[in-house]
């Protein structure tokens, strides 16, 4: 007889017992779904960045807990690696509208050899990978209440 989890059963059983299984997951998953990030994030087990633009921002908000980075602004590669060291050893989830965008720049950390970042491939609006960040019902904020909560040192 066949045991199947579900998506959401699967990410809690990975990230249930503590920080040290998480971290080996975390070292070799770089692609997450919604739900694990949502889990993990809720968990204080990573910290996340929306790399999308303001006006997706202001369209769709933010997920509650993350870090509005945008890709398309100046500064984006130091504000990104200032945030990986704000994360104090936490991996950085890397989050967009479907998941091209974080794809790209997880391809582009990982060919530079850098680590510590995951793809949250669903995004927020869902793709091929999933329902994503709103369809999944995870909390959303206002761009305006992200920018406020963002740590100086990241704006």
């Amino acid at each position: 007889m066949a045991f199947f989890l579900t998506r959401r059963g699967a990410s809690l059983a990975m990230l249930a017992s503590s920080v040290a299984p998480f971290s080996a997951v975390a070292q070799t998953a770089e692609v997450w779904s919604a739900d694990m990030a949502a889990d993990a994030l809720q968990q204080d087990l990573i910290r996340m960045i929306d790399v999308r633009s303001r006006p997706e921002w202001t369209d769709t908000g933010v997920a509650d807990g993350t870090w509005p980075i945008s890709l398309h602004e100046d500064r984006f590669a130091e504000r990104l690696f200032a945030a990986r060291e704000r994360a104090e050893g936490r991996p950085v989830a890397l989050i967009c509208a479907t998941g091209g965008r974080s794809g790209r720049v997880m391809r582009s950390l990982r060919q530079a050899g850098y680590s510590g970042f995951l793809d949250v491939s669903e995004g927020m609006l869902g793709s091929a990978a999933g329902p994503g960040w709103i369809a999944g019902g995870y909390p959303v904020v206002s761009v305006d209440m992200a920018l406020a909560a963002l740590p100086e040192e990241l704006s």
